[in-house]
């Protein structure tokens, strides 16, 4: 979210006074309670997160004791200790200054900041889902730029049916070492097609000439990637919230996506730097 608000921490907060209320009077359940329960809430909203978004937004893969980089013993030790702040001495000033508020004005202001904070939360939500959505496209999107350089690789370097066998066994071995990031492709893909056109004007042949159709069809193809790939200037409000979410988590990873999402974070950098 873009606002002053973190969905999780007041969630927190909300958990941490409900575990520890039983224990108030001992310090050390109220220590045990607030480990055990943001523990349970970091790990359950760490595991939902990833399986909507695809991506995790933390991650404590390299810390001490983690559980699936959900969640690890320095952080819930921390919570620990957080509870007992929480509830035993910063709670009690904050509840005190809210009481004595006049209830008509206490009213008001939260109606707007509900309403402020909803608008904030939904915008997140589908930034989120956005992201998750181009995530997927753009691995679909390399997998056929894949595809494409393969039958390219083909057709520059066709002598005859009598060796297609062997050309179709080096065109795996050239596909599979272009790379899995869209400019490499792009590049190898922009390589391929420019030495396609210089070979059809420097040995014009009947094959070639049969494949112009083909050529054309696939450059098409190409142009339609990459032309939603290529992320365009900023024009609106839309616009800058995406890519201030995107700059704003600069720690959130992703296993299955994590070359894609490497390649969003920098071109959201970029543009950035250049506004």
């Amino acid at each position: 979210m873009r606002g002053p608000f973190l969905p999780l921490y007041g969630s927190g907060g909300i958990m941490m006074l409900v575990v520890s209320k039983p224990f108030y009077s001992n310090i050390v359940l109220v220590y045990i309670a607030g480990c055990i329960g943001a523990t349970a809430l970091e790990y359950v909203v760490g595991v939902l997160m990833e399986l909507l978004f695809k991506v995790r937004y933390w991650d404590y893969s390299n810390k001490f004791l983690n559980i699936n980089g959900h969640v690890c013993l320095e952080s819930t030790l921390v919570w620990g200790f957080f509870t007992v702040l929480f509830t035993h001495y910063l709670q009690i000033p904050v509840e005190m200054f809210i009481t004595s508020i006049p209830y008509n004005f206490l009213s008001i202001f939260t109606t707007v900041l509900t309403v402020y904070v909803s608008c904030d939360f939904m915008i997140a939500f589908k930034t989120a889902l956005d992201l998750r959505d181009f995530l997927v496209y753009m691995e679909k999107a390399k997998e056929e730029m894949g595809r494409i350089q393969k039958r390219l690789d083909v057709i520059i370097a066709f002598k005859g049916e009598d060796v297609r066998e062997s050309i179709d066994k080096k065109v795996d071995g050239i596909s599979s070492g272009i790379g899995s990031r869209v400019d490499v492709l792009s590049n190898a893909l922009e390589k391929s097609f420019a030495s396609l056109k210089e070979k059809v004007s420097r040995e014009p042949s009947p094959y070639l000439s049969g494949a112009k159709e083909e050529i054309a069809e696939m450059y098409t193809k190409y142009r339609i990637l990459m032309d939603r790939l290529t992320p365009g200037p900023i024009r609106g409000f839309f616009d800058w919230y995406r890519n201030r979410t995107i700059i704003g988590n600069p720690g959130m990873v992703s296993e299955k996506f994590k070359t894609s999402l490497e390649e969003i974070k920098e071109k959201a950098s970029n543009i950035r730097k250049n506004h």
